[in-house]
């Protein structure tokens, strides 16, 4: 079964519960357009050839959203996949996106510095050419195999090609600082994990139905997966919530440490040595599909989909699985966890965090104002006459370091952060609401969240309401 069969299994079982017709439902699960484009660039004197696609699931709003990834497993069902979670994602968390993907088939690590720029600014004229990018109708965004850099080509690229669009910086989001960048949005989608998980933990039914631990920090949690989504998530459960993660995962194998692994040590070593092998830190065994099968309270596939199977699945002995990465439960393996009683979050809603800071990225590049650059003063001023009025009141002075640690005007990075966490506690508030409605899967009330809100934009002036 491919992925996008997986994810249609998913949209049917919820659609059903909504009394979708059978039209309807089939217009929304198909790809709305779609290009292939041949990539072809001269290096080292001969002409290199590299397949990409890019697909537009969903127009009910645009533009539409999706990230951009260069993997030599990157393929047509795949991309087509990918989109469509994104149109059901953003519908999740209200963001007014529709659904998009697109990937190159490369292997990144395989070219220089140079030649990468050459072939992504190739790929990025075929898709502006045909309209595939730009800031009212397709916006790209980092994803596996790419970052900040590969977005400030393709934003080079656009501002060439288009050079009257005043609005070119919102032409891709993920870009760095300088280019109309927002501040937190490389840890945009692992914060936002940990946002999810927080709010877990603020329903204590929920953590009696799944057999874990009343605080966070006394559960044993495994992350499957160490790159951008997997080490920033690690990152903040750690630093914030002093969480016990006794393994992380990587495609060579993994590290175990039963007491906890020092997750800032790890960065450090991680950053300088690009391995996740460290001694001192823990024990590393050559075996990564063992990873999935150690005993745990909290699972957290943060890698690549279809990572648990039907073949597998029996073999876990996790109590709550978040889904970080992009379909990383299978159909079949879903339906089994689930009537085993196991707790799966799903990854339409858990790793929307990207998108949610992609969003404000976006506004703030076609409003052209930096987010808290009208308001951080006034605050910071507000908060120091309340210190004043009290000071004078009491007749006593507060002393300066307590002043400068609470009179701080929120900047870009605290109103990026605090409109994720109310995005992700709303969402979740949502879905669980519907949960008890229904009395299904999370992930079926996620998509019956999700589904419900497409519907209303199919209305008598376009298609007849349902």
């Amino acid at each position: 079964m491919s992925f996008k069969e997986n994810v249609n299994l998913h949209v049917d079982k919820s659609a059903k519960l909504l009394n979708f017709s059978n039209d309807l439902l089939e217009h929304l699960k198909s790809i709305h357009s779609l290009i292939k484009v041949n990539v072809g660039v001269v290096l080292n004197e001969k002409i290199h050839n590299f397949t990409g696609w890019r697909a537009v699931h969903s127009e009910h709003i645009l533009p539409s959203k999706g990230g951009l990834r260069y993997s030599e497993t990157v393929d047509q069902d795949d991309t087509e996949a990918l989109a469509s979670l994104m149109t059901y994602k953003c519908a999740i968390v209200n963001i007014p996106f529709g659904g998009a993907k697109g990937g190159l088939k490369i292997n990144p690590k395989n070219y220089t510095m140079p030649e990468l720029r050459a072939i992504t600014k190739a790929f990025a004229t075929k898709l502006i050419n045909k309209g595939f990018i730009s800031p009212a109708l397709n916006v790209p965004a980092p994803d596996v195999g790419t970052s900040e850099r590969e977005m400030e080509w393709i934003l080079d690229t656009y501002k060439t090609l288009k050079p009257d669009d005043i609005n070119y910086r919102g032409c891709v989001t993920g870009k760095p600082l300088h280019r109309g960048g927002i501040t937190g949005r490389t840890e945009a989608t692992g914060r936002g994990i940990e946002e999810v998980i927080r709010e877990i933990f603020r329903h204590k039914d929920i953590i009696k139905e799944a057999r874990l631990k009343n605080e966070l920090k006394e559960n044993k949690i495994i992350i499957q997966g160490f790159g951008n989504v997997g080490s920033n998530l690690a990152k903040h459960l750690y630093n914030r919530d002093n969480a016990k993660i006794i393994a992380i995962g990587e495609h060579d194998g993994y590290l175990f440490n039963k007491d906890g692994i020092d997750i800032n040590a790890l960065i450090e070593f991680n950053q300088k040595n690009k391995s996740i092998n460290s001694t001192k830190l823990g024990y590393f065994k050559n075996n990564p599909s063992e990873l999935l099968e150690l005993n745990c309270d909290i699972l957290i596939p943060a890698a690549l989909e279809n990572v648990i199977t039907i073949d597998n699945v029996d073999k876990l002995k996790a109590k709550l699985i978040i889904e970080a990465a992009n379909g990383p439960i299978s159909f079949k393996a879903d339906k089994k966890l689930y009537e085993k009683g196991v707790i799966i979050i799903p990854d339409i809603y858990v790793n929307a965090g990207g998108v949610v800071v992609s969003y404000f990225e976006w506004v703030k590049d076609i409003s052209h104002i930096r987010f808290g650059r009208v308001e951080k003063r006034f605050q910071e001023q507000k908060i120091q006459e309340i210190i004043d009025l009290i000071d004078k009141k009491t007749e006593t002075k507060t002393d300066f370091n307590t002043i400068k640690n609470i009179m701080h005007g929120a900047d870009e990075e605290d109103l990026a952060f605090s409109g994720l966490e109310d995005t992700m506690r709303n969402a979740f508030t949502e879905i669980y609401n519907v949960k008890k409605k229904i009395k299904k899967s999370y992930r079926e009330s996620a998509y019956y969240v999700s589904l419900k809100k497409i519907r209303n934009f199919y209305t008598e002036e376009g298609f007849p309401k349902r």
